[in-house]
């Protein structure tokens, strides 16, 4: 089996520039370190159910680029089904983890089984490694290893999320996390404008092989847009400028 680290997170992982893409690498590398020695430690390093772990991690922390929800967690202010009972609590107990930990009672039951203090410090949650700790005991109290093992992705996605918001997008990561973790090739991911890195560079290349003038430098500039536009309407394609399997299929 391939090597639980950075890379693999890296592969399964969308690519994201400016700073989204720091902050993921941020998260990536620290993660990284720890990533096979945590699963291992959790049961979860077997193929099959290291991808469906990184598939939905990946998801729900929207492409490992952050280990905090985006709302200022107001809208959890007096949710007592969060145990939210005092002043502020809603802000100071939001959502963190790579599957995120939300509401004082969470923090509460969870900070003991990682032996850690969440109450008094609500913010180490997000740090990237006890973020990745949290989503393997979550994961363990959900017992979702027996659904990872039947490869039933869609009990997995609602044990998680309460519903199965997403799910065509977790359907997706799993594809490329069994690829990954299987050592096969990977597939380029989707790219659109704003985009850089080795995925980029694939496509520049692919279309300079078809005739179109681009720089092969990575980055996903105004110059490839007009490019991939031209050659999808040359080829009966919805000319969006978004690179996705019928843009790659065809480029061959």
């Amino acid at each position: 089996m391939v090597a639980l680290n950075a890379d693999v997170m890296r592969a399964i992982a969308p690519h994201f520039s400016g700073e989204n893409g720091v902050r993921q690498n941020e998260i990536i590398t620290a993660v990284g370190a720890v990533l096979e020695d945590t699963l291992t430690a959790y049961d979860i390093a077997s193929p099959l159910r290291a991808a469906h772990f990184l598939a939905q991690t990946c998801h729900e922390s929207a492409g490992f680029r952050t280990t905090e929800e985006f709302a200022d967690g107001s809208d959890y202010e007096g949710r007592t089904d969060l145990g939210n009972t005092q002043p502020g609590d809603g802000p100071l107990f939001k959502g963190r983890g790579l599957i995120q930990l939300t509401g004082r009672a969470n923090y509460a039951k969870y900070g003991p089984l990682l032996g850690v203090d969440l109450i008094a410090d609500p913010s180490a949650a997000a740090e990237p490694v006890m973020s990745l700790k949290i989503a393997c005991e979550f994961w363990k109290q959900l017992g979702l290893n027996a659904y990872a093992d039947q490869d039933d992705v869609v009990t997995v996605t609602r044990r998680i999320n309460g519903g199965l918001n997403g799910l065509d997008d977790r359907k997706a990561l799993l594809a490329t996390a069994k690829a990954v973790l299987s050592g096969a090739p990977i597939p380029p991911g989707t790219v659109k404008q704003g985009d850089n890195g080795p995925d980029v560079v694939a496509l520049q290349q692919k279309l300079i092989a078809a005739g179109y003038s681009v720089a092969a430098d990575g980055d996903f500039g105004p110059g490839t847009d007009a490019a991939v536009k031209q050659f999808q309407a040359s080829k009966g394609l919805t000319a969006d400028g978004v690179v996705g399997p019928a843009t790659w299929a065809a480029l061959g």
